[in-house]
This record gives structure tokens, sequence and C-alpha cells, in this order.
């Protein structure tokens, strides 16, 4: 006789409608507590408090302090899909593969790209309330 594999479940029910929102509500909010547990978003936080308050300091305008918001808000959502990647790569591939490297290494270029968006549009709201541009 086999026994079932302890990882694998059944399917929850599919769920329509106003229950179907609540649903998929609690997997965002798994999906943030799980995100939570890395150490990059928690860096993440932490830039953006640090990069908040020096565009309040600089007196940026809400739309420029709006901008800075939807460009983490994106870097949040990318470094999500990341540590899904690496959670799935890890699971096909616990030994070394090249494969598993080249997906971890681009989602890790895809943060990055975004670490530099952010990095970039801070830089030029700084340096525009400095008077430099």
């Amino acid at each position: 006789m086999t026994l079932p594999d302890p990882e694998i479940r059944p399917r929850p029910p599919r769920v329509t409608g106003a229950r179907h929102l609540v649903a998929a509500t609690r997997y965002s909010a798994g999906g943030a507590r799980r995100l939570w547990q890395e150490t990059a978003l928690r860096h993440i936080a932490l830039g953006f408090a640090a990069s908040l308050a020096l565009l309040i300091w600089a007196r940026a305008g809400l739309s420029e302090i709006a901008i800075f918001t939807v460009l983490t808000l994106i870097l949040v959502a990318v470094e999500a899909l990341n540590t899904a990647i690496e959670c799935v790569v890890d699971h096909l591939a616990p030994d070394w593969q090249e494969f598993a490297r080249d997906a971890k290494d681009l989602g890790s270029f895809a943060t990055m790209c975004l670490l530099v968006a952010n990095g970039l549009f801070l830089a030029s709201v700084l340096a525009g309330a400095a008077g430099l541009l």
C-alpha cells in the first residue's frame, strides 16, 4: 500500500462572487505575510520610509511622492514574483542546476532594475529640490 504524499493536498473548492473576493483577499494577505519573511522586503520597507522622509524634507510635491510610492509598490510586486520564482525553483532543483541559477539570476536582475529606477527617480527629485536640475 502506498501512502499519500503529505505535501500534496486536495484543491480547495472553487468559489465565485463575493466569496471569491474574500478568498482572493485572504490569499493576498498570505502572500504579504510570506513576503515579509524575506530580508529584501524589509530592506525595501526601510528604504521606502527613509526615502519618504527625504522627499518630505526636500518639500517634494504630492505627485512626486505618489510616483515614488507607485514605483516602490511595483518594486514590491517584482520582489514577490522573484520570491515565487525562487520557491518554485528550489522545489524543482534542490541541487545546483544551470536553469535554476539562470531563473534566480533573472528574477534578481528584474528586482535590481526597479531598485535603480527608484534610485534615479529619488535622485532626480532631490537634485531638483536642491536646484541642481
